[in-house]
C-alpha cells in the first residue's frame, strides 16, 4: 500500500508540472462557470419569489459529460509514456509489483481530477446561503459519489488501455473511442430491440448516473457496475505490464 500511495503522490505532483493538466483544469472550470451563471440567470426569479433553489446537479453531469473527452488527455501518459522512454523497466525492476504501478498511476489521476471536483463545490454552497429554501444536500452528495465512480472508472479504463500501447496518441484515440461507445453507442441497441433491451442500458456509462445517482437515488447494481469496470481497468493495466516484464 505504501508502494501505492509513493507512486500516487509522484503522479499527482506531476499534474501540476504538466501544461495539459493545467489545460483539462481550466477547460472544466470555464465551462462549468459558464454553465453555472445561465442556471442562476434563467432561474433567479424563480428562486427570488421563493419557488426553491436552483438545481446543481446539470453541473455534475457536465462535469462527467466533460470527462469523457478529456480523461483520455490525462490518461495517455501515465504508463505509455514511460514505456516509450524506456523509464518503465527501470521502475520494474525496482520492489514494486505490476498492480501497485498501475494502482498509483491510477490514484494519482483521480486525486487531481477529485482536486478539481472540490473546487466545484462552492456551487451548491453559494446556492445554498443565497436562496431559501436550501438545497437538497442528500441528492447533492449522491450526485457526487455518482461523479466519483464515474471519473474513477474513466481514468481507471484509460490507464489500462495506456498501458497496452507504447504511442501516448494510440492511447489517447482508442480510450475516446471506447468511452464514446460506452456513452453513447451501447445503449442504443436498448431503443431498437423488442426484448433484452436492459442489458444495454445497464452496460452504458451514461444510465447509471443521468438516471439515477445524479437524481439522488443511489442503487447497489449502480455501485457495483462502476466498481468492476474500475476493477477491469486495472486488471487489464496489470497484465499489460506483467507482459512487459517478461518479454
Amino acid at each position: 500500500m505504501r508502494n501505492i500511495w509513493t507512486i500516487a503522490k509522484r503522479e499527482y505532483d506531476n499534474y501540476f508540472n504538466s501544461p495539459l493538466a493545467y489545460a483539462v483544469a481550466f477547460a472544466i472550470m470555464l465551462m462549468l462557470g459558464i454553465y453555472f451563471s445561465l442556471i442562476l440567470y434563467a432561474t433567479s426569479d424563480q428562486a427570488m419569489s421563493g419557488g426553491g433553489a436552483p438545481e446543481t446537479t446539470p453541473l455534475n453531469w457536465l462535469f462527467v459529460f466533460l470527462m469523457i473527452f478529456l480523461s483520455p488527455a490525462l490518461t495517455m501518459r501515465l504508463i505509455s509514456d514511460e514505456a516509450r522512454m524506456g523509464t518503465l523497466e527501470l521502475m520494474l525492476t525496482a520492489p514494486v509489483r505490476d498492480f501497485e504501478l498501475v494502482a498509483g498511476k491510477w490514484l494519482g489521476s483521480l486525486m487531481f481530477i477529485l482536486s478539481i471536483a472540490l473546487l466545484t463545490l462552492i456551487y451548491p454552497i453559494v446556492i445554498n446561503n443565497f436562496v431559501e429554501p436550501g438545497i437538497d444536500w442528500m441528492v447533492i452528495l449522491s450526485s457526487y459519489l455518482g461523479l466519483i465512480l464515474v471519473c474513477s472508472t474513466l481514468l481507471a479504463l484509460g490507464t489500462g488501455i495506456s498501458a497496452v500501447f507504447t504511442n501516448q496518441f494510440a492511447a489517447f484515440f482508442v480510450t475516446l473511442g471506447l468511452f464514446f461507445f460506452l456513452w453513447f453507442m451501447i445503449s442504443l441497441p436498448a431503443n431498437i430491440l423488442p426484448q433484452g433491451g436492459e442489458v444495454f442500458n445497464y452496460l452504458s456509462l451514461s444510465d447509471h448516473f443521468s438516471q439515477s445517482m445524479n437524481n439522488g437515488t443511489v442503487n447497489l447494481g449502480d455501485i457495483v457496475y462502476y466498481v468492476s469496470l474500475t476493477a477491469l481497468g486495472l486488471f487489464v493495466g496489470s497484465t499489460a505490464v506483467e507482459i512487459r516484464r517478461w518479454r
